[in-house]
């Protein structure tokens, strides 16, 4: 085999020198002179960044409220708090997702129920949605998989025929658009994420989106420890006086990290512009791969590419996902998976949820790859991942 050619995980040359992540935050100085800011002010905490940031988000999306939360966790568990989940209700979700938008379910006391995928997005399947519910389901939580929005047409449907809840678990869809209205826009309740990873980042933090005033006041006691007045309503009011009203969590995102976040959102409209090149971009060379599969995009959405994720045709090549995984890694491509079937994970068997749920989920999951996607990529980045993919499938081929 030519030098060149030779894998690094068999003593070749890697394609790069050094690791490209798969994920990570882009900050510059005048996000750190907006934190600064806050530093040299009179609030670090449950100030006037809050609101701004909070107000930032939601005039881009087009939502009449928005929430600041301390984690995308803290959103989802807020939103099912929101609509009323407790001990007994069913909430129907998706497998291919972080755990959190399944566990918000358990923290109430209520149980999830997991439908499969459509294979052609990796979204949840409307069809077994509607095939799930029982008479104990209260809510779907959609999650827009990479950032695609699901189909929602579909899934408004089946809950208008059932009577049911929608969160839609936006973590991935920031600036996504789906029939030309964007992400947090679209349902009931929206859930953001603000991890490095995430298309803006506030260092952790979350965000919870809606339209109705009633639900956004009964979130923002449940962040700030059930009280109906934070610390800055009372200062300004010259109040000692609070209520708690309702059992709630410190669950606030401080002033530090939403100044972070609203210098971070002036960007956003390039950033998602640079990930939609570098997705078009990937597309392009794998399209004629037999043995990468790309993402089909529905064409009634505009995606916020999140994540590239790439599946395997275990059938053109000799080896399984795990060792395309370590020699990407070891061409300095730190790829990732996302992610494992949410019921595979010990505690959830624990529960009693078994392997088989979801055929479509679990399959895909085995074939899996996310190809690194970030904003400050660059384009040798771009090709550097191009070119490691095709080499390490040029050499696993059957």
């Amino acid at each position: 085999m030519d030098a060149d050619k030779l894998l690094a995980i068999d003593g070749g040359a890697p394609v790069r020198k050094s690791p490209l992540p798969y994920g990570r935050q882009w900050v510059d100085e005048l996000d750190i002179q907006a934190v600064v800011e806050v530093l040299r002010s009179d609030w670090l905490t449950t100030g006037p960044k809050v609101q701004e940031f909070e107000e930032q988000v939601a005039d881009y999306v087009g939502s009449e409220y928005a929430v600041a939360v301390n984690s995308g966790t803290a959103a989802l568990h807020a939103a099912a708090f929101a609509i009323g989940i407790g001990p007994g209700d069913e909430v129907i979700t998706t497998p291919l997702t972080f755990a959190a938008t399944a566990n918000c379910v358990l923290y109430l006391g209520g149980r999830p129920v997991f439908a499969d995928v459509c294979p052609s997005t990796l979204n949840i399947d409307p069809q077994d949605v509607e095939r799930k519910v029982t008479s104990r389901t209260k809510a779907v939580i959609a999650v827009d998989f990479t950032g695609q929005p699901c189909d929602y047409e579909a899934i408004w449907k089946v809950a208008e025929q059932y009577g049911l809840r929608i969160i839609e678990d936006g973590a991935h869809a920031l600036g996504a658009e789906y029939k030309g209205r964007r992400v947090g826009a679209l349902n009931e309740l929206t859930t953001l994420s603000f991890h490095p990873v995430k298309h803006v980042t506030t260092g952790e933090g979350g965000m919870v989106l809606t339209n109705d005033a009633d639900t956004a006041a009964k979130m923002r006691a449940f962040r700030t420890h059930g009280v109906t007045a934070d610390f800055r309503r009372r200062a300004a009011a010259g109040s000692w006086f609070y209520e708690m009203v309702i059992l709630g969590y410190n669950y606030r995102l401080p002033d530090i990290n939403c100044a972070l976040g609203s210098a971070q959102m002036r960007k956003l409209d390039s950033w998602l512009a640079r990930r939609r090149e570098i997705a078009t971009r990937y597309t392009a060379a794998f399209a004629q791969l037999p043995e990468v599969k790309v993402p089909r995009i529905l064409p009634q959405v505009n995606p916020a590419w999140h994540l590239f994720v790439i599946e395997l045709n275990l059938s053109q090549i000799r080896v399984g996902r795990q060792q395309v995984f370590a020699a990407l890694r070891a061409e300095n491509i730190a790829v990732n998976v996302h992610y494992i079937p949410v019921y595979w994970h010990p505690y959830y068997q624990q529960l009693g949820y078994e392997k088989g749920l979801c055929p479509m989920a679990e399959a895909a999951y085995e074939r899996l790859i996310s190809l690194p996607m970030f904003p400050a990529m660059t384009d040798d980045d771009v090709e550097d991942v191009i070119a490691a993919v095709i080499k390490v499938v040029s050499v696993y081929r059957v």
